[in-house]
């Protein structure tokens, strides 16, 4: 009964998925220096959600 539903617009999920595609590609021509546990670790922590910056990777 205490749920909250946040809408996400259309144009804001496509954006998230070309930067985590984005990510992809870089990391698979950019590997990490990092084990591969440690890469996904914080990976996993930094996407599967929206972030409340406006977007900002600084």
């Amino acid at each position: 009964m205490g749920e909250v539903i946040q809408f996400v617009s259309k144009s804001e999920r496509e954006r998230v998925r070309l930067i985590q595609e984005a990510r992809a590609i870089y990391d698979s021509i950019f590997p990490s220096a990092d084990p591969a546990g440690e890469r996904q670790d914080k990976a996993a922590g930094s996407r599967g959600f929206v972030r409340g910056d406006g977007g900002n990777l600084a």
